[in-house]
């Protein structure tokens, strides 16, 4: 047993008040102890330091540079990576232009839909501005018997299902739920709900395990989603029963207002680690790079592999719906230096450096987009009203007499609008 003198314990202690050291694990005391110190003149500056110290040392230290799959840089020039090029090594020059028209039609429906609602055709609008590439890479790595459960913004994911453009709009009209059958695409219906269409996914996905299928799951939601309980459950039941689901986050850098910095200590793609499967960060505004990841995971999914998260780094280049006003928590620099890495004219410059097309292919689908927002147009303005007693139909298998006097009721309030009217009121 070690005697220590007084004047030593003193010496000790003195040491120790003015470094912060009290024995606490990242103890680094100086900066802490003086400050809190002055700020608390009845609290010890050692135990003040050690305290900070400790929230110090317990925060996760950020990537400084998260790895990123990116195979055409925001020129358009091709970059080559080893682990994905194998998964776009048979995409042709057709294709790519497939992926460019796809892009340039989604845009202009995007953009005809913003508009209808400003003009009070439409209710509200998510518009997908500038995360084009996100979906059309991801939706062109889906097969047809592939699953996609969507959120409310995938218009260019519902558009590689062949949903009619049109019938996307009808919810957003007011005039029906949805407005097309998810299983004549396996394309489900938008989810508004923020996050549960993850576990919607996970759930169908086990279903395809106890089936026996080869095919696999596709769910999209957003860097503000991911912070949603649905989510993280998803993530857990997946792990657990390997069930074949790749989780799609788009993350554009904005939840409404909530910036990622108040989202997330770690870059979103390494979320998967903790649940026990890979995660990815891809370029979201390169095509060639969306489409080679999806395919990675989707065809380790239908190998038995189980899920995978892709994490596409993109941006939402306008608001969050039209009822938001950006302007309000963000910059315009921010913007501007996203509107470089355009993933429309990223692809259009390596089709040209690589003279894989010509003006006459730019000038058919600029033709070709004027008809689509034409068409749009008529279309939506054309909307029936609905049945206004359809809600009450299938509430019920068979008859249910609160329904039924629920019935009554709205038609007696509805008859009082024609009285109404009769009088000239």
């Amino acid at each position: 047993m070690t005697v220590e003198s007084t004047a030593a314990r003193k010496a000790r202690r003195s040491a120790g008040s003015k470094t912060g050291d009290t024995g606490t694990p990242g103890g680094t005391g100086t900066e802490a102890a003086g400050t809190a110190g002055a700020a608390s003149p009845k609290r010890t500056s050692s135990t003040a330091g050690a305290k900070r110290a400790t929230r110090t040392a317990r925060a996760p230290k950020r990537d400084a540079e998260p790895q990123l799959v990116q195979l055409l840089t925001p020129e358009g020039e091709r970059v080559r990576n080893a682990e994905f090029d194998p998964y776009v090594a048979g995409v042709t020059p057709e294709e790519l232009r497939g992926l460019y028209r796809d892009m340039v039609l989604t845009r202009r429906f995007d953009a005809e839909a913003t508009a209808l609602q400003r003009q009070g055709e439409l209710g509200l609008w998510a518009s997908l501005l500038g995360q084009e590439a996100a979906q059309i890479g991801s939706g062109r790595a889906t097969r047809a018997d592939d699953y996609v459960f969507p959120t409310y913004r995938e218009h260019g994911v519902a558009w590689c299902r062949g949903v009619d453009p049109t019938n996307l709009l009808g919810m957003f009209r007011g005039v029906n739920n949805g407005g097309w059958d998810p299983n004549s695409n396996n394309f489900h219906l938008y989810t508004i709900v923020i996050g549960s269409q993850a576990l919607h996914a996970t759930g169908y996905a086990m279903g395809i395990t106890m089936d026996g299928a080869d095919s696999a799951v596709l769910a999209y939601f957003g860097d503000g989603a991911s912070s949603q309980g649905d989510v993280m459950e998803a993530f857990n039941f997946a792990a657990v029963y390997n069930a074949p689901v790749i989780f799609f986050c788009q993350n554009n850098q904005w939840a409404i207002s909530e910036s990622n910095e108040k989202q997330t200590r770690v870059p979103l793609y390494r979320r998967a680690e903790g649940f026990g499967f890979p995660g990815v960060r891809v370029d979201g505004n390169d095509v060639l790079a969306s489409l080679a990841v999806t395919r990675w995971a989707l065809e380790r999914a239908r190998r038995g592999e189980g899920p995978a998260l892709i994490e596409a780094f993109t941006y939402r280049m306008g608001a969050h719906t039209t009822s938001d006003d950006p302007s309000r928590y963000r910059h315009d620099d921010e913007r501007i230096a996203w509107e470089a890495k355009d993933p429309i004219l990223r692809l259009r410059r390596h089709l040209e450096a690589a003279h894989h097309t010509d003006e006459g292919f730019f000038a058919e689908l600029e033709a070709e987009s004027e008809a689509l927002g034409k068409r749009v147009r008529e279309v939506v303005r054309a909307m029936p009203d609905p049945d206004r007693f359809a809600l009450f139909e299938h509430a019920y298998a068979e008859g249910h007499a609160l329904v039924d006097e629920e019935r009554a009721q709205f038609a007696a309030y509805q008859a009082s609008f024609a009285d109404t009217e009769a009088e000239g009121v």
